[in-house]
């Protein structure tokens, strides 16, 4: 079976992997990687919950990967979580933004499975391990730095990277504000129209009054019946 050209670190992770049939090595823990270079040369799995050691296997082992389960050629150099750890990686790394602040976490990256040449990382805002939350790409581009547990970036936001998986809680923040900005829409119409109206009911009081003093009227002062009796000969 053909392998895929670009591959996630993370599916990469959830694979088991087997050296046949029958020989079981475990599902992937972590990576092992060049961070200066952005390149990743191999990962290693843990045979099972009770055993120390760990199979550290090169990218270039890899035979075939048929649903969940890779297959691999040759034996594994085996190591222990302690030695394993002290192997550089920006898995988790901070993510530093333009300012200094702290805006998430390196999660995930893409990778080139022939070169092993990491094409992209993938960001998290809260922890990396929460299933299911949010992913922006970083593009190597982007990394003006990076030391361990730190990476540093020239955007000031995670809004600034282009959002590549997008969160229930994270799809309804951004619903709540098209429907708040709607709402805020609908009462400036409603004001800007309120507006108007007593505009224009001002405008008509205030014709309406001046009417009322005009000069023009005063012929239509009330006369009281003695003045109108002295100008009238019949009365």
């Amino acid at each position: 079976m053909k392998l895929p050209k670009e591959f996630l670190l993370s599916e990469l992770l959830n694979c088991n992997v087997k050296g046949n049939m029958t020989l079981n090595y475990g599902n992937g823990e972590n990576v092992w990687m060049h961070p200066p270079v952005h390149r990743i040369l191999g990962w290693y799995s843990r045979p099972s919950n009770f055993d120390l050691k760990r199979n550290v296997w090169r990218l270039n082992q890899i035979s075939q990967i048929i649903d969940n389960e890779i297959y691999v050629n040759g034996e594994p150099a085996i190591s222990d979580l302690a030695t394993l750890n002290r192997f550089p990686t920006l898995i988790q790394a901070g993510l530093i933004n333009s300012k200094g602040s702290k805006i998430g976490f390196i999660a995930d990256f893409l990778f080139d499975m022939k070169t092993g040449n990491i094409k992209y990382y993938l960001v998290s805002r809260s922890n990396p391990k929460i299933p299911g939350s949010s992913r922006w790409k970083l593009d190597i581009d982007d990394i003006n730095d990076q030391q361990p547990g730190l990476v540093f970036c020239s955007s000031s936001a995670l809004d600034d990277l282009i959002l590549i998986k997008s969160s229930i809680k994270n799809e309804f923040f951004k619903k709540g504000k098209k429907v708040m900005h709607r709402v805020s829409d609908m009462k400036n119409i409603a004001s800007n129209k309120l507006e108007d109206w007593l505009e224009e009911d001002e405008d008509i009081n205030q014709n309406l009054d001046f009417k009322e003093k005009s000069f023009y009227n005063d012929k239509n002062k009330t006369r009281s019946f003695s003045e109108k009796r002295e100008d009238d000969p019949w009365i």
